[in-house]
């Protein structure tokens, strides 16, 4: 069985987007305790980035993919945000190492909440370049557009079926499957 280590993007220190009263760092902490509670009811092994309300920061992230070797998944949950609330889905940035399953969980999101799937997507698309953790080996997942009131809304409402589904996309990866 492949290791697994899943993250929450930004911390405490860096809130990151802001839509609806909410921040990405606290929803990312929450869906990857979420992810967790099911990774654990199915009996794989997973390491995280923090416990409970803790959202550590980017190195220490980075510093647990390195940790875990070669062989590992590694995803960090975010939010994505744009000026015009009507910006909307799911989407992933890797290396084309990790695209694969980078377009499993955007399709197993897409698929449980109705919302666009952008798809999975090179680290350089858009405005991300060089980003640490795709760096280390790990994929980075953007839940929903937080500034889009709709997606916001189809996640909250069902956000505890989107962990099932995420964790269910891992589980799979992690047996070979």
């Amino acid at each position: 069985m492949r290791p697994i280590v899943i993250t929450a993007g930004h911390s405490t220190a860096d809130p990151g987007a802001v839509g609806g009263g909410l921040t990405e760092a606290d929803i990312c902490a929450d869906f990857r305790n979420l992810v967790a509670h099911y990774l654990r009811a199915a009996g794989v092994p997973f390491t995280t980035d923090g416990k409970d309300g803790e959202n550590l920061p980017l190195a220490r992230a980075i510093a647990l993919v390195k940790a875990a070797g070669p062989g590992v998944i590694a995803v960090e949950f975010h939010c994505n945000a744009a000026a015009s609330p009507a910006a909307t889905g799911v989407e992933s940035l890797s290396s084309e190492k990790g695209k694969a399953l980078g377009a499993a969980m955007c399709k197993a999101i897409a698929d449980t909440i109705g919302i666009k799937n952008r798809g999975a997507k090179g680290e350089a698309s858009g405005q991300h370049s060089r980003l640490g953790f795709v760096q280390a080996g790990g994929v980075i997942l953007e839940l929903f557009f937080i500034s889009n009131p709709d997606d916001r809304r189809r996640y909250l409402d069902r956000k505890w079926l989107v962990a099932k589904a995420v964790a269910g996309v891992l589980a799979a990866a992690a047996n070979g499957a």
